[in-house]
């Protein structure tokens, strides 16, 4: 089931990022993976920027070493898709547009190495990111505390919409068309309609107030 549930988070980040970021335009896109369930989101997206025409590299410092995981590194390594865990100004610099998929909503307390200097990096960056559920080192419900972590040009909540997002004015997306009707009453999410067959939706302009 979470190998469903993760190939399915990754394809709607992929499909986002086409509706904004043209191949032909961002054909370089660097995604920074973590090791917890948002960087799997990252590997899985990868793989489909690739097949949607992209040129992906992944930077992947602390691999994780659950079997879930590495399977996802071989089929993105069956692609001749570019991994690395070291940090350099190429890594960032030869991109045209950045995936965050670092930390996910259950991050807190503080950032730690190797992942401080990616923040960092991120942070002076000139590139576009796109982050994934919620933008890396924010709390997810108050944002970014004390300025610590960066504003992405895009956002793809996944599922729904954390609380952090009331935070965030740049585009927004929702994704993870995979919400029981039940389960979505029950927790009163009042979820958007998806259009047609698309695995995404656009929220930008959506009202906040059930956020």
């Amino acid at each position: 089931m979470a190998l469903k549930l993760m190939e399915l988070a990754g394809l709607s980040v992929a499909q986002a990022i086409t509706r904004v970021y043209d191949n032909s335009k961002y054909p370089r896109a660097l995604i920074c993976c973590g090791p917890g369930n948002n960087g799997g989101d990252g590997l899985v997206a990868a793989r489909h920027l690739f097949h949607f025409g992209y040129k992906p590299n992944i930077y992947y410092p602390k691999p994780t070493k659950k079997e879930l995981y590495e399977r996802l590194v071989i089929q993105c390594q069956n692609l001749k898709i570019p991994i690395t865990a070291e940090l350099s100004d190429s890594t960032f610099n030869d991109n045209d547009l950045i995936i965050d998929a670092i930390f996910g909503f259950s991050f807190s307390g503080e950032v730690r190495q190797p992942f401080d200097q990616v923040i960092q990096r991120l942070k002076g960056t000139k590139l576009p990111i796109v982050s994934v559920d919620i933008p890396s080192a924010w709390d997810v419900e108050k944002g970014n505390i004390d300025n610590r972590g960066f504003t992405p040009s895009m956002l793809i909540s996944l599922t729904a919409p954390k609380l952090c997002a009331k935070h965030f004015n740049g585009k927004h997306f929702l994704g993870g068309r995979f919400v029981p009707p039940e389960l979505e009453r029950k927790f009163e999410l009042n979820l958007p309609s998806y259009p047609g067959t698309d695995q995404v939706v656009d929220i930008t302009n959506a009202p906040n107030e059930k956020l």
